[in-house]
């Protein structure tokens, strides 16, 4: 009888090699989820994966993408796991199975546009509101930064480097768009000079020679969806923070329209036509800010008149003055000119239609950004059904696909019905009810919209004193954020207490690991990017249960939606929503084996709403308590073990 690893398939024998060599061990879970993985790809069936934090899930899928036949795309949510996948996941997994003949280990990292500089605007300039080409960069500490970040651009030409930001010299998003483009105002490779040598373009051909092709929700999105072709041909894809996948496809088919971006085209395309078309767009732009400054901010369920009105006076100007501009040029300043023209055309076309479709709203304007006609996509389940999910396998994993202990409300709003998929929850290998205490304050009273009341802070307040720092605030606003920051300073004076603004986000990050003594207070960027283990978070203190604002245009017309169409709104929308968020908060405390700690979450209809149930069989399975006092008892033993 052959030994029990040649029992075993290709891809559980590839894995442990590849384990083995990266000194890691084997773990249940990743080679069920690599064998399905597998499988999906063989048989060209969609498969939902969830695998809790410590399963290894990147290896899981990376070694069933590496022995498939064709190419495979990986996308992620964010920046962070794109990186660590490409640097350090990918080359230690192609080192470890280096002998291994006839496989395909070629990998390759695929950005928008914008993620690299552009040599055409180092080079050559870009054209000002006037259409003019300019070198002019601001004076001061900017343009000195500016100028190293073209100094460094050009040294990664002569060295044959990515020119990924990633890569560049620490900088801000103000002077990063001093040396790149948009998809809008590139050239393309056909008529920029520096074609030969552009870092986008190079991008694109080194994914063309990949077996592996790692990019992101949006790209993806683009490629599949908005059917412009941003990947190479590939068979499968892996969707790697699938829970964000969503949220993503959203955000890419939205647009957004204010007067001044009409104006700012009407002013790049004046000197390129002969007529008055620029002059009449700019009146049109005029117009409508009149108009958008008389409407309220909020959704617009019916489309004014007048609002109407100035988007098709705004539409018809765009489309005349593109109309009016020269045909055939190798002109940077036209060709953008011509991009934003085209823009503006599409937004106002599509707003003016306002489809059942599309949900449409003003924000509101603050003292730098003037209010803004904003639509987005009611629904993209469809969308993502037909067009991303037909005909090739598509395998999406996260620590959080299950809400509610089911697979069926992420995989309804995916566009996946029932039976059309595999799902696969392989655990965690945590042992989370030994590591962890789940504590609802049941005694409090409900939440008010007035944010943080004074039974709220003293609650805070003690449970942080019990844990003596070690703590990740989690909060539903920046307002109650803040409160919470400036409370707890006043109370424990001997604590350092940070609230996200305060600084950037991982020099924050950065002080709360050096110090235990340490609180930091945050909203929704650190319910779910955050990843700190150890001793430094022993207590994560959640506010309030996360429900979409009850103003939130797009998910309360969701939520009617669902209503509308003989379903639970609240439940579908509002309820999955709060979810998964309050999943992915509670996931900030255990990050490794020996991490151990409490969630306290603050809002007691967690412990008395019905929807409570289904909110708590989302989240890691905790040992559940409502009794303050043993929960800061246990946060005193715990400060008292990490502090020997």
């Amino acid at each position: 009888m052959p030994p029990a690893s040649e029992q075993r398939g290709p891809v559980a024998q590839l894995l442990s090699k590849a384990v083995a060599a990266l000194g890691g061990q084997e773990r249940t879970g990743q080679v069920q989820m690599a064998e399905a993985v597998g499988e999906a790809f063989e048989s060209g069936r969609h498969l939902l994966v969830q695998a809790g934090t410590g399963t290894g899930k990147s290896l899981a899928y990376l070694v069933p993408s590496l022995l498939h036949d064709k190419r495979v795309v990986v996308a992620t949510a964010t920046l962070a796991l794109q990186h660590q996948l490409v640097e350090r996941d990918l080359p230690r997994l192609v080192e470890a199975t280096s002998d291994l003949p006839g496989l395909d280990r070629s990998f390759a990292v695929l950005k928008g546009r914008g993620n690299y500089a552009c040599l055409h605007r180092i080079r050559e300039g870009v054209p000002d509101d006037a259409g003019t080409l300019s070198m002019d960069i601001p004076m001061g500490d900017m343009a000195k930064k500016v100028l190293e970040l073209r100094a460094w651009a050009e040294d990664q030409v002569k060295d044959r480097g990515t020119g990924d930001r990633d890569a560049a010299p620490r900088h801000n998003d103000r002077e990063w768009r001093q040396v790149s483009v948009s998809s809008r105002d590139c050239l393309g490779a056909s008529k920029c000079p520096f074609a030969d040598e552009c870092f986008a373009e190079k991008a694109k051909e080194a994914a063309q020679r990949a077996h592996v092709v790692v990019t992101n929700h949006t790209l993806l999105a683009i490629d599949a969806i908005e059917g412009i072709p941003m990947i190479p041909e590939y068979d499968a894809v892996v969707v790697d923070e699938a829970h964000e996948l969503v949220a993503r496809v959203t955000q890419a088919a939205t647009a957004e329209l204010a007067a001044n971006d009409v104006d700012r085209a009407a002013r790049r395309a004046r000197r390129h036509v002969a007529g008055s078309e620029a002059d009449d767009l700019s009146d049109a732009a005029d117009a409508l800010k009149d108009v958008i400054l008389d409407q309220k901010a909020g959704r617009l369920e019916t489309l004014p008149q007048e609002l109407s009105d100035a988007l098709e006076v705004v539409r018809d100007a765009a489309r005349t003055c593109a109309s009016a501009m020269p045909k055939d040029a190798d002109d940077a300043a036209l060709t953008q000119a011509k991009g934003m023209l085209n823009d503006v055309f599409a937004i106002a076309e599509r707003m003016a239609a306002n489809t059942k479709s599309d949900v449409l709203w003003i924000n509101e304007g603050t003292d730098r950004m003037p209010p803004r006609l904003v639509a987005a996509p009611l629904d993209v389940s469809l969308q993502m059904r037909d067009k991303l999910l037909a005909d090739k396998a598509v395998v999406l994993t996260s620590a959080t696909l299950k809400l509610g202990g089911d697979f069926t409300p992420v995989a309804a709003g995916l566009g996946l019905p029932a039976g059309s998929y595999e799902a696969l929850d392989v655990g965690s290998p945590f042992d989370y009810s030994k590591q962890g205490i789940l504590y609802v304050a049941r005694h409090l009273p409900p939440p008010g919209r007035d944010g943080l009341g004074p039974a709220q802070l003293d609650e805070i307040a003690e449970l942080v004193d019990a844990a003596d720092g070690r703590t990740l605030g989690l909060f539903s606003s920046r307002r109650a954020a803040d409160a919470a920051a400036e409370a707890l300073r006043t109370r424990l004076p001997h604590l350092t207490i940070l609230a996200q603004g305060d600084a950037q986000l991982p020099e924050l990050t950065a002080q709360f690991v050096a110090d235990p003594h340490t609180v930091l207070c945050g909203t929704l960027s650190l319910w779910q990017g955050l990843d700190v283990p150890g001793d430094t978070c022993q207590l994560v203190i959640i506010d309030r249960i996360p429900f979409p604002r009850p103003d939130d245009p797009l998910m309360s017309a969701r939520q009617k939606a669902a209503d509308e169409r003989g379903g639970n709104g609240f439940m579908q929308v509002a309820a999955t929503h709060a979810a998964l968020l309050l999943a992915q908060g509670a996931g900030r405390l255990i990050r490794t084996h020996d991490d151990k700690g409490v969630v306290a979450i603050l809002d007691s209809r967690l412990a008395t709403a019905r929807y409570g149930t289904f909110l708590k069989a989302s989240l890691p399975p905790l040992w559940p308590t409502t009794d303050p006092a043993a929960v800061r008892g246990a946060l005193k033993r715990l400060s008292a073990m990490a502090a020997v």
